[in-house]
């Protein structure tokens, strides 16, 4: 890890290097740690050698954490210079991945997301698998790193040599999630991880984003918060293939059935989102970890399922479909708003819609037409 690099202050004292989650402080775009060593006394930065495509994808192949750390650094990367390169591993790297369980998990902030994360993740691990976390948190407007403060502590999981842990920054995408996470996944994926358990901030359309690339997605609630409280709308209930009442312990226990009662009353009456499961809620106590291995149960049997009926292999075929056609809006996006006739008129055209003088489509119509070279 380089100097000009720190651990987050919930990251555990004595944790080493298998604690993959890093907080870069005043970094332009967070990813300096592609290619420069710690700075000296003297100010200057001696550089660090790159990796090449090849040593990439042996490192990622080998299940060598720094390299699989630097990999998904590369693929993070706003760069131009990085893009090729970036594309180039996950190109060589994907007929290795396909092979994990995909979970996005939710839930307001203070429902115990992340001790919920630790708990299922520990259970796993004791099951064998290996698991990759993917933290997605707001992006600081100062540093270009992730901000995550006391929200994802998870000190005994960082431990263990089966788990990896990486906070992505969101990078200003609509929703808080990290625009590149799907490649992040694929990522772990290849470098063995079985289980990949995608963290979203439970804000906005973040929800919506994650269903996207997730095979199971996972509402976690709170007893005895009503709905608006927990800012749960109705939309996010029916994106969930299951849910869990959290904190299901002690005088909470039995406020927690209660609730789990009425999220089944509820989601008796919605449409599942998954084609043949029908949703149900459950309870659970990350503190105790009672009902958490359930929970896996649950994910497990879902798998089962969607995987026999052939939904699960489609699901995932409709997503890949479906995220092509978002970078391609998102890069012509990005094309017209930097062409320079385009920003040229940008500030006429805008003047001339807010003032009345001229049709918001008829503004659009000629702006596209410059883009096009026909201004």
């Amino acid at each position: 890890m380089s100097a000009h690099s720190s651990k987050p202050e919930w990251t555990p004292d004595d944790a080493g290097d298998e604690f993959a989650a890093r907080v870069l402080k005043g970094v332009v775009g967070g990813h300096e740690e592609l290619s420069t060593q710690p700075r000296s006394q003297t100010g200057s930065a001696n550089r660090r050698r790159q990796l090449t495509v090849d040593e990439h994808v042996a490192g990622v192949l080998a299940g060598d954490r720094t390299v699989l750390a630097r990999t998904i650094t590369l693929v993070e990367s706003n760069a131009p210079a990085h893009f090729d390169k970036a594309q180039e591993v996950l190109r060589r790297l994907l007929p290795h991945t396909g092979h994990a369980i995909r979970v996005g998990i939710t839930g307001a902030p203070g429902a115990g997301k992340s001790t919920l994360i630790e708990a299922l993740g520990m259970h796993l691990i004791e099951q064998g698998h290996k698991v990759a976390v993917l933290a997605i948190d707001p992006t600081s407007s100062l540093t270009g790193g992730s901000i995550l403060g006391d929200k994802t502590r998870m000190e005994r999981l960082s431990r263990e040599p089966n788990a990896f842990i990486r906070p992505s920054p969101t990078g200003g995408v609509l929703g808080g999630v990290a625009r590149k996470t799907r490649e992040s996944m694929l990522i772990c994926e290849a470098a063995g991880f079985d289980v990949t358990l995608v963290e979203t901030v439970g804000a906005g359309q973040s929800e919506i984003s994650v269903r996207a690339m997730v095979d199971f997605f996972l509402l976690v609630l709170i007893p005895g918060a009503g709905d608006e409280l927990q800012g749960v709308k109705r939309g996010v209930v029916e994106l969930a293939d299951a849910i869990a009442i959290n904190k299901a312990d002690g005088d909470n226990l039995i406020k927690a059935k209660a609730a789990r009662a009425k999220y089944n009353r509820a989601l008796h009456y919605l449409t599942p989102v998954t084609q043949g499961w029908r949703p149900r809620a459950y309870t659970c106590s990350a503190h105790t970890g009672a009902g958490v291995a359930d929970l896996w149960e649950v994910v497990e049997r879902f798998t089962s399922l969607t995987q026999t009926s052939g939904v699960f292999e489609q699901r995932r075929r409709e997503q890949s479909r479906d995220w092509l056609h978002t970078l391609v809006e998102e890069q012509l996006r990005a094309y017209f708003y930097s062409h320079p006739a385009v920003r040229a008129a940008l500030p006429d055209m805008e003047a001339a819609v807010m003032d009345g003088e001229t049709p918001a489509a008829a503004a659009a119509r000629d702006l596209l037409r410059l883009a096009q070279g026909q201004g």
